[in-house]
């Protein structure tokens, strides 16, 4: 027997265990994820679809329009699912709900224990390419500054670009990554993977 979500009366977050025991149930519900298809292709829920968040706006009627199942939306931690919830709500679409904690989330608490993870080759993820790029423009900022003492105020300007990522829980520095080869995957035809999410019945 299927599992359904009553969308009017379940809360709009979902644990990896609820949603695992749905999946092993046939439950009818899509799976929306909103990372990059460098990071989907890395690992990924299995029968989810990939839409990335920085293409999801520009579809989010259509998916509205087309989908009357509930959609859970999955990223790295919850964050970018968040963002994709609001998207989504504000193109009028009620359905929805976030994984949460994301894949992370789901790898530590439940691994592929229930062979409901597909793996391909290891990527980094966005969240920690972002680490990585901030903290070296601000160590590069530090270090230049010695001779340049303009050079500090990349530093500040890093940490005046985190603090509004923090606040606003968006990251221009994450969107802008997001466009990079390595992170879009050996092929990224959203549009093909949008008519098969419509399309699925």
């Amino acid at each position: 027997m299927s599992t359904t979500i009553d969308p009017g009366t379940a809360p709009t977050r979902i644990s990896p265990e609820e949603l695992s025991t749905i999946l092993e149930q046939g439950g009818d519900i899509r799976i929306l994820d909103v990372r990059t298809p460098g990071e989907f292709e890395s690992v990924h829920i299995s029968g989810s679809y990939n839409v990335p968040l920085d293409t999801l706006g520009e579809h989010a009627a259509e998916i509205r329009h087309h989908v009357e199942e509930t959609v859970v939306v999955v990223c790295r931690s919850g964050a970018r699912a968040s963002q994709a919830e609001q998207r989504l709500n504000g193109a009028g679409m009620a359905n929805v709900k976030v994984l949460e904690g994301g894949i992370a989330a789901w790898e530590q608490t439940l691994g592929d224990q229930r062979g409901q993870l597909n793996r391909g080759a290891p990527r980094w993820d966005l969240e920690r390419q972002v680490r990585l790029v901030a903290g070296a423009i601000v160590l590069t900022g530090i270090a230049v500054s010695i001779w340049f003492p303009a050079a500090r105020f990349l530093s500040g300007a890093i940490g005046l670009g985190l603090t509004v990522a923090a606040l606003t829980n968006t990251c221009a520095m994450g969107m802008m990554l997001s466009k990079l080869p390595y992170n879009r995957g050996a092929s990224c035809d959203v549009d093909a993977v949008v008519a098969q999410l419509t399309d699925a019945r």
